[in-house]
C-alpha cells in the first residue's frame, strides 16, 4: 500500500487517538517513563514531574555528539511537558495534589511504599481525584513475598529465567542488550492504563494498576514458565530454533544473514536451490536430527555469495532472510525511511537528532514526535499558573526548594 493512501483520511486537528487524556508521571530511568512515553506518543497530554535536580535518564550515557543531552532522555521523554516539584516538601506535595485533581492517569515507578510514605499513595491522591487511574510499576509488584525488594531490569531478566536461555548453547546466562524488562513493563503499564481508562469511562470508577517487571517478562516468555513448572526440559538454542532446520545465522562474503525455513514447502524450494533435490522430501521431523548437515549446506551456499545476493535469492523463492544489521546499518535502511521510523527532531540545545518514532500507525489519528524532550522545569510557569497559582506563589515554590 502507498503511504499516502494509508493516511488519506487522516485528521490534522488531533494529537493522536488519546488526544484530551491527561497524564502525570513521577518516574525515573525507563519503565515508568516508557509507559508515559507510549501514552504521550498516542496523543495524551503528559506532564513529567521531576525533582529539581532532574532524574537519572538526564545523566545516563551515551551522550549525543557534541552535546550534554543523553540519548535515553531525548528518546523516552519527548512529547511531554516538564514540571519540577520536590514531592517530599509540603509545598511541592500540595501543588502536585492540585495537579492530580485534574488528571486522568498517574504513573509512578518508585519502590513500593515510597510515595505512600510521602503521603502521595493511592489513598492520598484519590481524595483529590476519586476516579484516578494510579499506575505503579516496580520490579516485583505492590504485593507478594518480594514486593519490598529493589528490582531493576537485569535482575528481573535473571529472576525470571530469561537470561538462563539467552546466548549460545555453550555460553552462560546472558542478559538482553536492551532494557527488555523495563520496555515490556512500560508497554503493559500503558496498556493497563488504557484498559482502566476504558473501564472508568464506562463506570466512573478509577482503580490501581500494579505492573511488575518480573510478571511482564514471565507473561512474554512464550509459555516457558509453564514448561518449567511441569519439568519440561528447556535448552539454550542461540540463533537456532528447536522446531526448524535449517535456520541460523550464516556468514556471507561481506557480512552475515539470518535465514531459514519452517514449512516443508519452503524446504522443498530451498533444497532445489541448493542443488539437493534429493533431500526435498524431508519433513520437519526428519530435518531436525539432521540440522548440522543442513546448516552446513546452507552455510556453504551463503559463503559463496554476498548478503544482498542471499537475501534477494530468498525473496525470489518467497522465503525469509535478512542481512544481520548493526544499529548503524539499520539507520540507513530504505525501509526504515519509508516507515518514517527515525524522525529528525530539534532538541533543547538547538541540535537535531534522529529519534525513534512511534511504532503504531493510525490512519485516522496519526501519531508523531510533536515536541522534543523538555528542559528541566521548562513548563513550570505554564502548568502551575494553569492550576491557579500566582506568580508570587510559583516563585515561593522555587525559593523554598520545592519547585
Amino acid at each position: 500500500m502507498d503511504r499516502n493512501a494509508f493516511f488519506a483520511n487522516a485528521r490534522s486537528d488531533l494529537d493522536g487517538p488519546l488526544h484530551g487524556v491527561k497524564v502525570v508521571e513521577a518516574t525515573t530511568t525507563w519503565a515508568g517513563p516508557m509507559a508515559a512515553c507510549v501514552l504521550a506518543d498516542l496523543g495524551a497530554d503528559v506532564v513529567k514531574v521531576e525533582l529539581p535536580g532532574g532524574e537519572v535518564a538526564r545523566r545516563m550515557p551515551p551522550l549525543l555528539p557534541d552535546s550534554k543531552l543523553t540519548v535515553a532522555h531525548e528518546t523516552v521523554n519527548r512529547n511531554k511537558r516538564n514540571l519540577t516539584l520536590d514531592l517530599r516538601q509540603p509545598a511541592g506535595r500540595e501543588a502536585f495534589i492540585t495537579l492530580i485533581a485534574c488528571t486522568d492517569i498517574f504513573i509512578e515507578n518508585f519502590r513500593p511504599g515510597v510515595l505512600a510514605d510521602w503521603k502521595l499513595g493511592y489513598d492520598d491522591l484519590t481524595e483529590a481525584k476519586p476516579d484516578l487511574i494510579y499506575v505503579s510499576i516496580s520490579g516485583f509488584g505492590q504485593f507478594g513475598t518480594l514486593s519490598a525488594r529493589a528490582g531493576y531490569d537485569p535482575l528481573a531478566q535473571s529472576y525470571c529465567g530469561w537470561t538462563s536461555l539467552n546466548g549460545e548453547p555453550e555460553g552462560g546466562p546472558t542478559k538482553a542488550p536492551t532494557w527488555l524488562g523495563d520496555d515490556l513493563a512500560g508497554l503493559h503499564g500503558a496498556l493497563g492504563a488504557m484498559a482502566a481508562l476504558r473501564h472508568r469511562d464506562q463506570t466512573g470508577e478509577g482503580q490501581r494498576v500494579d505492573v511488575a517487571l518480573v510478571d511482564c517478562l514471565m507473561f512474554q516468555s512464550n509459555g516457558y514458565p509453564t514448561s518449567g513448572a511441569l519439568g519440561i526440559p528447556l535448552e539454550r538454542w542461540g540463533n537456532q530454533f528447536n522446531l526448524a532446520a535449517p535456520s541460523n545465522s550464516y556468514a556471507c562474503s561481506d557480512g552475515q544473514v539470518y535465514a531459514g525455513v519452517l514449512l516443508d514447502s519452503h524446504w522443498q524450494r530451498l533444497a532445489a536451490r541448493l542443488g539437493r533435490a534429493d533431500l526435498a522430501h524431508l519433513t520437519t521431523a526428519e530435518r531436525l536430527p539432521r540440522r548440522d548437515e543442513l546448516n552446513a549446506l546452507l552455510g556453504d551456499y551463503c559463503a559463496a555469495r554476498t548478503a544482498a545476493e542471499v537475501v534477494a535469492d530468498f525473496a525470489e523463492m518467497g522465503l525469509p532472510a535478512t542481512r544481520i544489521n548493526t544499529y548503524a546499518e539499520l539507520a540507513k535502511e530504505a525501509h526504515v525511511a519509508s516507515r518514517a521510523m527515525l524522525t529528525d527532531t530539534e532538541l533543547a540545545d538547538g541540535q537535531s537528532a534522529p529519534l525513534t518514532a512511534p511504532p503504531v500507525k493510525f490512519s485516522r489519528t496519526p501519531t508523531r514526535i510533536r515536541a522534543r524532550a523538555a528542559r528541566l522545569g521548562e513548563h513550570n510557569e505554564q502548568i502551575l499558573s494553569g492550576l491557579g497559582l500566582t506568580s508570587a506563589e510559583i516563585a515561593a515554590l522555587t525559593d523554598e526548594g520545592a519547585g
